[in-house]
C-alpha cells in the first residue's frame, strides 16, 4: 500500500511521485471521489485503475477488499482529501491491516497542515504533540484543555470554523488569556491568514467569524504555570467539582497532568486540607 499526501490548497505543491502514483495505481483509495477527480484534472494526469471511495462511514467495510487487493499483487494507493492519510482523517485502519497482515506499506511524504501551521506559527517547534480535534461540548472541552494546562510541549489541533469561537474562549478560560496561540486558517491558498497572539485577544477576534480550514498551535506552559503544590491542586479539583465533575475523575485528571499521587490529591481534596 502507499500513502500519499496531497496539496493543502496549491496544487503545485503536489510532487512528482503522486503524480506517477495517480498514474499508475491499481487501485486508488479516496476520501473523497470528486476531489480526486478534480486534483487529478488540475494536475493533467488520468488515474488508470479502480478508484473507490474511502471515508469514515465506510472505511471499514472497504477494508477486506484492499487487503485482498494487496494480497494479489496490487498495489493500493491512499489519498485524502488534503495532507497527509491517518493524521485526523482515514487511512490508519488500513494501515494497521496491512501491517497484521505483513503486506508493506510505504509513503510519498508531502504537505500537513500540522507541521505547515507549527513552522509558521513563531511558536517552539523543537518538541511538540499534536492532538486531534477538540471535544465538541464545552464541559468536555474544557476537561481536555485542563490536560494541557501544564504541558510543557507546542501542542497542534483542529478545529471547524463553527466551533472555533467557543473552543478559544474555553482555551482562555482554561489556560488564561495569556497563553500564546497562533490561529492558522487556509494554509497555502489564497487567503492564507495566521494570526498569533494570546488565547483572549485570539478569542475576541474569532467572535466575529472565521472562515476556511483552521489549525491552532498553542505554546506549551512556562515552567512556573505548573501548580506543584498540594494546595494549588486541591483548588483546581474543587474548582472542577464546582463546574460539575465528580471529585475522583477531577482529582485524577489534575493528578495525572501534575504528576502527583492520585490517591494523596483525592484525599486532600475530600478532607479539605
Amino acid at each position: 500500500m502507499v500513502l500519499a499526501a496531497t496539496p493543502l490548497g496549491d496544487v503545485r505543491d503536489a510532487s512528482p511521485r503522486l503524480v506517477e502514483a495517480l498514474r499508475t495505481a491499481d487501485v486508488v483509495a479516496a476520501e473523497d471521489t470528486r476531489r480526486l477527480h478534480w486534483l487529478a484534472s488540475a494536475l493533467d494526469v488520468k488515474p488508470t485503475g479502480r478508484v473507490v471511495s474511502f471515508y469514515d462511514q465506510v472505511e471499514v467495510s472497504r477494508l477486506p477488499g484492499l487487503v485482498e487487493a494487496m494480497r494479489a499483487g496490487s498495489t493500493v494507493l491512499l489519498v485524502t482529501d488534503a495532507g497527509m492519510p491517518s493524521v485526523s482523517d482515514p487511512g490508519y485502519s488500513l494501515v494497521a491491516a496491512c501491517v497484521a497482515e505483513d503486506l508493506p506499506v510505504t509513503c510519498l511524504p508531502g504537505p500537513s497542515a500540522v507541521t505547515t501551521a507549527l513552522a509558521v506559527s513563531g511558536l517552539p517547534c523543537d518538541r511538540f504533540a499534536f492532538d486531534g480535534f477538540p471535544p465538541r461540548k464545552q464541559g468536555e472541552r474544557r476537561k481536555w484543555f485542563a490536560a494541557l494546562k501544564t504541558e510543557p510541549r507546542t501542542v497542534v489541533f483542529f478545529e471547524s470554523p463553527h466551533r472555533i469561537a467557543d473552543t478559544l474562549a474555553d482555551a482562555a478560560f482554561v489556560l488564561g488569556a495569556d497563553r500564546a496561540a497562533a490561529v492558522c486558517r487556509e494554509l497555502t491558498k489564497t487567503y492564507e491568514e495566521v494570526r498569533r497572539g494570546g488565547l483572549g485577544e485570539l478569542a475576541e477576534w474569532a467572535v466575529d467569524g472565521v472562515r476556511g480550514e483552521i489549525t491552532v498551535v498553542l505554546s506549551g506552559a512556562e515552567p512556573s504555570q505548573a501548580p506543584t503544590d498540594l494546595a494549588s491542586l486541591v483548588a483546581e479539583v474543587r474548582q472542577r467539582v464546582a463546574d460539575g465533575e465528580r471529585m475522583k475523575s477531577a482529582a485524577a485528571e489534575v493528578a495525572e497532568a501534575a504528576g502527583v499521587s492520585k490517591k494523596a490529591l483525592y484525599d486532600a481534596a475530600v478532607s479539605g486540607r
